[in-house]
């Protein structure tokens, strides 16, 4: 079975976007960071999610970014393409890039920016199922877009085989539970993924398939064991690396401006990743000197 028809399941990295001196994409840096994951056994990867800054990206950006981690990739494991656009046909025109580099799917949110109702939502992500050449996965991020209903959620599981499967990163369980029970239940073939480190172990064990996990990105292998332990059916030690990646989550995660922290772990594993596209204060670089030095212990602690 090649990368681009594998059921989504597993470990996907939503990998950072590597930036040179000049803060441009530094390519080389991307293609070890890419090697380096999948070398570490990584079940997918997720370019162009929050983590890799896409919305501080052009659109030609964006789309080098993915054809770098195609050309990188080989087929040797599946692309999971962000493909959250401003309006409906920029998404349409990424799916058909997406499509023609062998990405395996393309993962889209809810409208963002603007507040739009339920309807419209679900008017939105009908259309591109309707019109899309690429799978599609729903993905639900309330902190920075519109949420996406369970109800619509359930409807467009129903009635739209285009789209195959959701990415949840509301951090709710309850939530979760419902997507588990009302819409896979009713649908095996439906890939639940979570996008939230604190509840994976959790939400494996009622029934997720997998999970776009950010600081998969900094400690694969961890993450990588933590997936074995759960297949393997190893529920202690699988639950026993949840509770010990939750400090690391949260620095992670709380460090100064997201995704700085994320991008000082990659420094850390020995990438020359740049700084962020958002500029950090002079109060702030001095505050992630100090952030940087409790990330480097957390990290040894594994």
């Amino acid at each position: 079975m090649t990368a681009q028809n594998q059921p989504l399941k597993g470990i996907f990295v939503p990998n950072i976007a590597p930036y040179d001196s000049s803060g441009k994409l530094n390519e080389k840096e991307l293609r070890k960071i890419v090697s380096w994951l999948i070398e570490k056994g990584v079940n997918g990867l997720y370019p162009n999610g929050s983590m890799g800054e896409f919305i501080r990206l052009s659109l030609e950006e964006r789309m080098r970014v993915v054809e770098i981690i195609a050309d990188e990739t080989q087929g040797r494991v599946p692309i999971l393409a962000g493909a959250a656009e401003a309006n409906i046909d920029q998404v349409l025109q990424v799916c058909e890039r997406c499509t023609e580099l062998g990405c395996r799917a393309v993962s889209v949110t809810g409208p963002y920016y603007y507040t739009v109702s339920q309807d419209s939502i679900e008017h939105y992500f009908r259309e591109l199922a309707r019109q899309s050449p690429i799978d599609i996965v729903v993905y639900n991020i309330p902190a920075f877009a519109n949420e996406i209903s369970l109800p619509v959620l359930k409807r467009l599981s129903t009635d739209c085989p285009r789209i195959i499967g959701t990415k949840d990163s509301s951090a709710d369980m309850t939530r979760m539970l419902h997507i588990l029970n009302d819409i896979k239940r009713a649908r095996p073939d439906f890939s639940v993924l979570v996008g939230w480190e604190g509840i994976f172990v959790p939400s494996l064990l009622m029934g997720a398939d997998g999970g776009t996990l950010s600081t998969a990105g900094v400690v694969p292998e961890v993450f990588v064991q933590m997936y074995r332990h759960f297949l393997n059916g190893e529920t202690e030690d699988c639950k026993a690396l949840q509770f010990k990646i939750m400090e690391l989550f949260r620095t992670l995660l709380e460090a100064t401006n997201f995704p700085e922290g994320f991008r000082e772990g990659y420094t850390l594993r020995g990438f020359d990743v740049g700084r962020a596209r958002q500029p950090l204060s002079p109060k702030e670089e001095e505050e992630m000197k100090k952030i940087s030095t409790r990330i480097a212990g957390l990290l040894a602690e594994f």
